[in-house]
């Protein structure tokens, strides 16, 4: 195996046994040598890769972004606002790297990282659907697109905080849900909100889509 190819595979190793580790303990009972033992790596390798146990945490944060993955463009953008959100509620369900990045950005005890960037990062995106939106007329007159992304942000990290501590998040899609049913009358307009899918198990057919644009896209390539 090329050295490039080791290293890769060896960092994501890395990746993976940390978020298990940070997702079981939080970030301030993490170690180090908990990280080691999961991953089955040499303390030189680890450090090789990342410096300490703060850029592991924020390796295991930009990484669970990457596994949130891209919903496909919509023709309405507040069905692609709400697509987002489902897509996410699946993979909090199915991704241990990205139940393990929400844990870190939601960890109160983790003083030592910049934990409002994933926030802030999601309420950047959510603000240019919603822009979108109402350049296409989709919203209501008095929405104020960043506004409204802060507030589905905040009310999300709410709702799947309350399902991960009361079912494990096995009821989020429930939650989420509901949530949507309840802020989208008040931000879209009511010809919209009629051909709004909403429905809990949405989250799981826009992830088999993404698998499906990402197969076809591989053998296209290895076609060319």
């Amino acid at each position: 195996m090329p050295k490039q190819d080791r290293a890769i595979r060896t960092r994501r190793t890395i990746l993976v046994a940390a978020a298990s580790v940070f997702e079981e303990h939080g970030f301030q009972a993490a170690t180090i040598t908990d990280i080691l033992n999961a991953a089955g790596v040499t303390k030189g390798a680890l450090y090789f890769h990342f410096q300490s146990k703060e850029d592991l945490a924020y390796g295991v944060m930009a990484a669970q972004g990457r596994h949130m993955g891209v919903v496909p463009p919509r023709a309405c953008k507040a069905q692609e606002v709400i697509d987002t959100v489902l897509l996410q509620t699946y993979r909090l369900q199915k991704d241990p790297m990205v139940r393990a990045g929400v844990r870190l950005a939601m960890d109160q005890h983790a003083s030592e990282l910049d934990r409002g960037t994933s926030f802030q990062d999601w309420g950047k995106g959510m603000t240019l659907l919603l822009d979108a939106a109402k350049e296409q007329g989709e919203l209501l007159p008095h929405v104020v697109p960043s506004d409204t992304a802060d507030l589905v942000v905040g009310a999300y990290a709410g709702v799947q905080s309350m399902s991960q501590a009361v079912s494990g998040y096995t009821d989020l899609n429930h939650r989420t849900s509901v949530l949507l049913r309840h802020i989208m009358p008040n931000v879209v307009q009511s010809s919209v909100l009629t051909t709004l899918d909403l429905a809990p198990e949405r989250g799981a057919a826009i992830y088999a889509e993404i698998q499906a644009l990402m197969e076809a896209e591989e053998l296209a390539g290895a076609s060319a």
